[in-house]
């Protein structure tokens, strides 16, 4: 009896609740890494640390000087929340009742920080190539969608067996709808790390003049990502409009509310940036802007769907055998 309390206590179960919260813990950080890597490329200190994974080759932890430390920060940020990650691997193992679902979407976050490690020594190694940094970035946006989702499922009721159904909440032309503003914005965010590649910020403070970019004039690629943007805009007003007087409106009220006024202030702050010249510190702010509008955008497509019943399952078969008849 006491060898048996005593595995009990060495083994403590993790509720829905306790492990959603780890799930937000997981998403805020993957999410953060993203600004604090945009740090690293706006001071100039992405060479602080010209070596991966020390900083360099007499040096496993460098802080010479300003450089290093920022690039230091960073890396030990991602440290951390790849402690954090693991914790949410080992939390959805313990999760009471347990979901394979939630254990492999946490697991990818893993193999995905994991990539993101060996894409951050490309980085170095390739001397801040443009094409090397946004893979980071396109990669760090993969990351957070994978975080999104396993916060969303977390909160989800499954069934007695464990396994999550989902029915639709809206019309399959208005899900459409909204996965079509959904991959105008992905084209958005890649555009926009086109004109980081070609804009002044190379990410090196030591000799800028040497760090390649893209070759791109940073009007004219400035101008595909802001048509991008209006587009992504358009396709919201025409989701709104099909929306308006119908009831599935309220399904999707907040969450489209949520995404406007995202998208209207990453707008702003785009444009206000490029007609100061780019500064480091607006430019640090749209990057922060793209992350949140990017998760208002897959909250609005997350929310197209919900975890139905078993008995709601039922009723959705008998009343489309019915149909059928």
């Amino acid at each position: 009896m006491p060898v048996l309390r005593l595995q009990s206590m060495a083994q403590p179960k993790v509720t829905p609740g306790a492990y959603r919260r780890m799930t937000l813990v997981a998403l805020v950080m993957v999410a953060t890494i993203i600004v604090t890597g945009a740090a690293v490329r706006l001071s100039g200190s992405g060479l602080g640390c010209p070596d991966w994974p020390n900083c360099d080759r007499s040096t496993l932890v460098g802080v010479a000087n300003s450089h290093q430390v920022i690039e230091q920060v960073n890396r030990l940020f991602t440290g951390a929340m790849m402690v954090a990650l693991i914790v949410t691997v080992l939390g959805s193992l313990r999760r009471v009742p347990r979901r394979r679902d939630l254990t492999r979407l946490s697991l990818a976050l893993v193999v995905g920080v994991v990539a993101q490690g060996v894409v951050g020594g490309i980085v170095v190694r390739t001397h801040l190539h443009p094409a090397a940094v946004q893979l980071h970035y396109v990669l760090s946006i993969v990351i957070v969608t994978a975080a999104m989702v396993l916060h969303r499922r977390a909160g989800e009721d499954a069934r007695a067996d464990g396994t999550v159904v989902h029915r639709a909440t809206v019309p399959a032309r208005v899900a459409r709808h909204v996965r079509a503003v959904v991959v105008l914005l992905g084209a958005t965010l890649l555009a926009g790390t086109v004109v980081t590649g070609s804009g002044p910020h190379s990410g090196s403070a030591s000799d800028p003049s040497k760090i390649r970019r893209f070759g791109f004039a940073v009007s004219s690629v400035a101008r595909v990502h802001s048509a991008l943007v209006w587009a992504t805009l358009l396709a919201t007003l025409g989701l709104a409009l099909r929306l308006r007087g119908t009831s599935h409106r309220r399904v999707l009220d907040d969450a489209l509310s949520l995404f406007v006024l995202a998208a209207l202030a990453q707008g702003g702050v785009g444009y206000v940036q490029y007609a100061l010249g780019v500064p480091a510190g607006l430019v640090g702010l749209h990057v922060l802007g793209s992350v949140i509008v990017w998760i208002a955008a897959l909250n609005l497509w997350l929310t197209c769907r919900t975890a139905a019943s078993a008995t709601a399952v039922l009723d959705d078969t008998i009343g489309a055998a019915a149909a059928l008849r």
